[in-house]
């Protein structure tokens, strides 16, 4: 039994020996699992690439997703740039229709106005063909007329006579000289309240009131050049052009001396002392006898420290836009010490209040010279009733023509320079040349609208002339207001000021102004004609270069 046990235990020994791996069995399977480690390291090397690369094509799906967004963000904003250029298309394509259209429509009133001109031409100069015998008709008219009036009771009211065309002449210039007082008077109010209150709306009022200050002061400028008085006076209230550098700060391109003039850029504002010409002047307090003893200084006319056109240029600074459209830009905080612009505001707000002031004293001045008794009423309603008559035409035609279709108008028209403009500051210039205008048809209707309504009116300048004579004077009044409007009308609405009219470019602009003039010419002669047909053969109106040659102008 022993020796089975023994048996079998050496029979298992032997089959386990025979089990045991040898050396180079060992050493195949490290090898193997040698193998296994770096296929697993190889392995788990590229699951790694492969997340990296997943990560990598998430962000680029990102920023492709982003990408298409911009795109389509862009194709939009694309889209609507696309419309709003051809909606800019479709206005302009109008507004190039409708400003053919107003080409269209001045060309024909272009040669409608040239049509009636050529007809009134013709009529005219039959009209002076028979003027000599017109004269004899109409004393011989005058005689029967009185003598069947004499003897006939209910007949109609007598021709007015010479006297009372007179008096009604006066009495119309001085309530035209009382309303330039009353709207003086407004703008000084209103130039108080932009002292007191600066502010864009409170400058804005101001020029409001200024603009209507002139309206009834252009009228009255028909009492100019046949009343001595007011010649002598007008120069201290509407003196132009002015060298504005001898008031305010001016920009730049406006120069810092003149061969001419001594004090083109004193500077009155800035310097309480001023040394001109080797004189020392002080000038610490700006009160009116300063600014009244500067007035044309060194006998320059460009000097003017005076008047409207000094008000104009201290509320809208210089108009640095030659023909272009705009007019002065003065902030209202060169009126506001607490924030003052443009330095001295002090200063400068003691010469607008005091400028104002002094053409409040001089319109006072001159309505009381066209008052009952002044001494502007009696030179023309006195005893020498043709010296009043003289006085009369004499103002009408000089304005119509040398001073209004010369000097105001053909000159910068010629130049096409807006220095020459009138109201320059303010591109009022429209408006002062309209009212001139109707300054003129208002004596010689002897009808005047006051600023409350009323109306003075009397015996008028027609009622002495034959019928045809007075019937071509007023055609020739009419025409002249007619094309004046479409001046006005045309700066106005904002279409063009009357700077941009003058510009050598703006064939239609020169063409308005070319019709004022020229109807202004024509209504002239028909003041002429009037005058001769009184039997005034001593009358004279003012000439001027650029009416009479404009080729001088340039010599």
């Amino acid at each position: 039994m022993r020796l089975k046990y023994w048996l079998a235990a050496a029979t298992l020994s032997t089959a386990l020996g025979a089990c045991s791996p040898s050396a180079e069995q060992r050493s195949l399977v490290e090898a193997e699992r040698s193998a296994l480690r770096e296929q697993q390291a190889v392995l788990e090397r590229a699951t790694n690439e492969l997340i990296a690369e997943r990560k990598q094509m998430v962000a680029l799906r990102r920023s492709l997703e982003s990408t298409r967004e911009q795109l389509e963000a862009s194709k939009t904003a694309l889209e609507t740039a696309q419309s709003e250029l051809t909606t800019e298309r479709d206005q302009i394509k109008e507004m190039r229709d409708l400003l053919m259209a107003a080409r269209k429509d001045l060309d024909a009133r272009k040669t409608a106005f040239e049509t009636a001109r050529r007809e009134l031409d013709a009529e005219r100069a039959q009209a002076e063909a028979s003027t000599t015998d017109l004269g004899a008709e109409k004393s011989d008219a005058k005689a029967a007329l009185t003598a069947a009036e004499a003897g006939s009771a209910g007949s109609q009211q007598a021709e007015p006579d010479d006297v009372a065309v007179l008096r009604t002449y006066a009495d119309i210039a001085h309530a035209m000289y009382e309303d330039s007082l009353i709207a003086a008077k407004g703008l000084k109010a209103a130039i108080d309240d932009l002292v007191a209150r600066p502010s864009d709306a409170s400058l804005a009022a101001a020029k409001d009131a200024w603009r209507a200050a002139r309206v009834p002061y252009s009228q009255t400028e028909v009492y100019r050049f046949g009343n001595p008085i007011v010649d002598e006076w007008e120069v201290r209230v509407n003196g132009w052009p002015l060298d504005e550098g001898m008031i305010d700060y001016v920009d730049a391109a406006y120069g810092s001396e003149s061969d001419d003039n001594d004090f083109y850029t004193a500077n009155l504002i800035a310097n309480p002392t001023l040394e001109v010409g080797g004189n020392i002047i002080d000038a610490r307090l700006i009160d009116a006898r300063l600014i009244e003893s500067l007035h044309e200084a060194d006998q320059v006319e460009a000097n003017v420290t005076t008047g409207y056109h000094v008000v104009e240029f201290l509320l809208w600074g210089q108009d640095l836009n030659h023909t272009g459209p705009g007019a002065g830009a003065r902030p209202y905080t060169d009126f506001d010490p607490a924030n003052c612009t443009g330095g001295h505001c002090e200063r400068r707000i003691a010469y607008l209040q005091t400028a104002t002031d002094l053409i409040i004293t001089d319109l006072e001045e001159m309505v009381a010279n066209w008052a009952k008794g002044g001494a502007a009423r009696r030179a023309v309603t006195g005893d020498n009733v043709e010296e009043g008559l003289l006085a009369m035409f004499t103002g009408l035609g000089s304005l119509s023509y040398g001073e209004l279709a010369g000097e105001r108008m053909m000159l910068g028209l010629l130049l096409s320079d807006p220095e020459e403009e009138h109201d320059c500051f303010s591109d009022n210039t429209h408006n002062s040349h309209y009212n001139n205008i109707v300054g003129i048809k208002t004596v010689i209707q002897g009808r005047y609208v006051r600023l409350d309504g009323s109306r003075i009116e009397g015996a008028s300048l027609l009622g002495l002339l034959p019928e045809d004579v007075a019937s071509g004077l007023l055609e020739d009044l009419e025409a002249t207001l007619a094309v004046a409007g479409i001046m006005k009308a045309s700066a106005d609405r904002g279409e063009m000021s009357y700077d941009q009219m003058l510009a050598a470019d703006n064939p239609e602009g020169n063409v308005i102004l070319e019709s004022v003039i020229k109807a202004l010419s024509e209504q002239t002669k028909s003041i002429d004609l009037a005058a001769n047909a009184l039997g005034l053969e001593n009358v004279e109106f003012e000439r001027s270069d650029s009416a009479d040659g404009p080729g001088a102008v340039f010599n």
